[in-house]
């Protein structure tokens, strides 16, 4: 394996010389100058492996057998002592600090706000426990879970269920179609009515989910646990997936977003929801981990017909549901879809007045929340806060995003997860975001002050730092600092 200068000034170095020069001569990066092939047998056997043993693999395929021998990479891979003895301890602090019958609070959000181990369920735990789901005393656990899995089936038979048998029934006979209930019936109470208001909301949560983080293969697999309440062949019903392949507005497509109605396709337009070779087709009996984050969407638009579904959503119960189903207790796995509903509802209960259009405006909206961001700006860095209006960059030019969507689509997956570790476990989780929003601008003031309107657009809604921790220790500074 030969390595070269992503500046093209240099050749033909082997991994000793890059491994320890850093950058190239020329100022460039140090890239193999050919990859290695890597077999579909190989890639599938490396899909149950650890992230440590994976990163011992592909660094295999790297470094010359000569230079180190697999046999001493093995070794790597158990880490050194001193770091193993620390990361041991880490979680040991974790443990002890829920295996208390009555769960400090104050202690476990100290713990967590530097970052959670995903090893041994503990990140799954202690978010069901930050975003006040489970409730301190361990003691009530069992009888509570439960009681909210229960009502969540309830909530399946109810809205899903029950309206799908009574559509798969409608139209067997005329009596079906009276002239109290029609499909033309106006009446909010119509089920007819309901039924096709209900299928515009599913039709914009199914095309949003389904494109779920496209670069990871989980949200496309299947997952586990399906819901046997919903597949259970004894119900002859019209299911989600169904409804939407059935389902066409024959004069007007409707896409609802954050900013209302908009993006309506002309007349005749047919809809093209499932792109030929884009998804795997699925078995019968199965159902891929995105089909679980529609049901749960669409279960919670039912309930919150205020607010109902809004465009975005699908970013936020996305790394909720992600963890919750990659719990290594499979008897937590196996209620990741309930306990991601609960935990959903509850963060949508402190946030969802940022997707309601109404309150934009109003002290509790948006609107305000993103000039919040500057005003706190204006503190900490008056001078970058001057740039910015000299250049009439808006805070809704980009914080708008990062504010609803809390940072999702500003990160990889992991690195989301590990500032929502942070913002989480914060007594007052949303002025923490507003201080991370903060720090994300100071990070990179040298690069604002000198570039133009252009350029600064451009790092603003591809923000270029990648180290969330860098982010979260400046945020914590001005935190300290207020």
């Amino acid at each position: 394996m030969r390595y070269c200068s992503t500046r093209g000034g240099v050749r033909d170095r082997d991994f000793r010389e890059v491994l320890f020069s850093g950058f190239a001569p020329d100022g460039g990066m140090f890239v193999p100058q050919t990859l290695p092939t890597v077999s579909p047998e190989t890639l599938r056997s490396w899909t149950g492996l650890r992230y440590r043993r994976l990163v011992l693999e592909v660094a295999a395929l790297f470094i010359p057998e000569e230079l180190i021998p697999r046999d001493e990479l093995e070794v790597t891979e158990v880490r050194d002592p001193i770091f193993c003895s620390c990361f041991l301890s880490w979680i040991q602090e974790f443990k002890s600090a829920l295996g208390e019958e009555s769960i400090n609070l104050t202690t476990l959000r100290e713990l967590s706000f530097s970052g959670i181990p995903h090893e041994e369920g503990l990140r799954s735990l202690c978010w069901k426990i930050l975003l006040n789901y489970l409730p301190l005393d361990q003691t009530l656990w069992d009888s509570f879970l439960k009681k909210q899995r229960e009502v969540y089936s309830q909530f399946l038979r109810e809205m899903i269920i029950q309206p799908g048998i009574a559509k798969a029934n409608l139209g067997l006979s005329r009596a079906d179609v009276t002239l109290e209930d029609h499909p033309l019936n106006p009446n909010p109470d119509s089920r007819w009515n309901t039924y096709f208001k209900d299928n515009e909301i599913l039709l914009q949560i199914d095309k949003d989910v389904r494109r779920l983080y496209p670069d990871m293969a989980f949200f496309q697999r299947p997952t586990d646990y399906p819901c046997q309440l919903i597949l259970d062949p004894q119900n002859d019903y019209e299911t989600l997936r169904r409804r939407v392949e059935q389902t066409t507005l024959k004069a007007q497509t409707v896409n609802r977003n954050r900013s209302g109605v908009t993006n309506v396709s002309s007349p005749g337009k047919s809809l093209n929801l499932y792109p030929s070779n884009e998804y795997e087709v699925l078995p019968s009996g199965s159902e891929a981990h995105w089909e679980v984050v529609e049901r749960i969407l669409f279960i919670y638009a039912k309930l919150n017909p205020g607010i109902a579904y809004v465009q975005g959503m699908n970013e936020i119960v996305g790394p909720i549901y992600y963890t919750f189903a990659t719990d290594p207790s499979s008897s937590w796995k196996e209620h990741a879809e309930a306990d991601t509903f609960f935990c959903f509802t509850n963060l949508m209960s402190e946030n969802r007045d940022n997707f309601i259009k109404s309150l934009d405006d109003s002290q509790c909206g948006i609107t305000c929340r993103m000039e919040s961001v500057y005003t706190m700006l204006r503190d900490k860095d008056h001078e970058l806060f001057l740039k910015l209006e000299e250049q009439n960059i808006k805070p809704q030019y980009f914080t708008f995003r990062w504010l609803t969507l809390l940072l999702s689509q500003e990160f990889l997956l992991p690195d989301v997860i590990r500032i929502w570790d942070s913002l989480f476990s914060d007594r007052d989780r949303f002025h923490f975001l507003l201080l991370v929003c903060c720090a994300m601008l100071i990070l990179i003031r040298d690069s604002l002050l000198s570039g133009d309107f252009t350029s600064n657009m451009r790092l603003l809604q591809d923000y270029p730092i990648s180290d969330v921790h860098l982010i979260l220790t400046k945020a914590k500074e001005l935190q300290e600092n207020c």
